[in-house]
């Protein structure tokens, strides 16, 4: 499976993947220009777009895929939220499993300070792979196995967090709600370590926070836990 990161963080996130046959782009929280450039020019030709949940980072560039003809799919908060309208706007719901080209998506619920935040579970009919994708999340209640690829959040490091919270005083309620709607570091190697990842072949880890996070020692841990491929988006 080919995947593409686009943009990762606070400031946005997209991710493109293919698997030779379709493609999908998962999230759309930058502009349609960045989406473009990151899709090689070819956003006509995506199947769907997969948006997580209605914050900006996220479904920033929804509305203008629509326009392109690209099929969105989120949730019925996620929809409202973002005010997305027409034929090209989908509902899905949590653990009502659907099919965009040759891929079969699993929809799931996770933890985020906003309603119906989804993650998802992207299996590729023509290439036999299994992808999941897991954002803007604190904590996950379901266990996957079969997986070969994973994107996962490791957005800060609780001891940074708490650090910079304690030297700016404006940054602790920042830091509650981080805590409340982020996965941690430690909570990423925790969640990983319940997988099957016995045929995972590389695992992401997105949306890195600017201040709280340290990208090098994150992948070093990592990858000394699982003995993958790790990349840093």
């Amino acid at each position: 499976m080919i995947i593409r990161p686009i943009a990762s963080g606070s400031s946005g996130n997209a991710y493109y993947i293919s698997d030779g046959k379709s493609s999908l782009l998962l999230d759309a929280g930058i502009t349609l220009k960045k989406i473009q450039v990151g899709c090689d020019y070819s956003v006509s030709r995506l199947s769907g777009c997969l948006v997580t949940h209605g914050h900006s980072d996220h479904v920033k560039a929804a509305k203008d895929l629509a326009k392109l003809g690209v099929n969105i799919y989120t949730s019925q908060v996620t929809i409202d939220m973002a005010n997305l309208k027409g034929h090209r706007i989908h509902k899905v719901k949590a653990l009502e499993q659907f099919e965009v080209g040759t891929f079969t998506i699993l929809p799931f619920d996770v933890e985020h300070d906003v309603p119906e935040p989804l993650g998802f579970l992207v299996y590729s009919k023509e290439t036999k792979e299994r992808l999941l994708y897991l954002t803007d999340t604190y904590y996950i209640r379901y266990i996957f196995k079969g997986l070969t690829h994973i994107l996962i959040e490791a957005n800060y490091d609780p001891d940074i967090l708490l650090r910079n919270a304690g030297i700016n005083y404006k940054d602790s309620g920042r830091a509650k709600r981080v805590i409340t709607s982020h996965m941690s570091i430690d909570t990423t190697i925790q969640t990983l370590e319940s997988f099957d990842l016995s045929l995972v072949r590389q695992i992401y880890l997105l949306h890195l926070s600017n201040d709280n996070s340290n990208a090098e020692v994150f992948k070093e841990r990592v990858q000394a836990i699982t003995g993958k491929e790790v990349y840093i988006c």
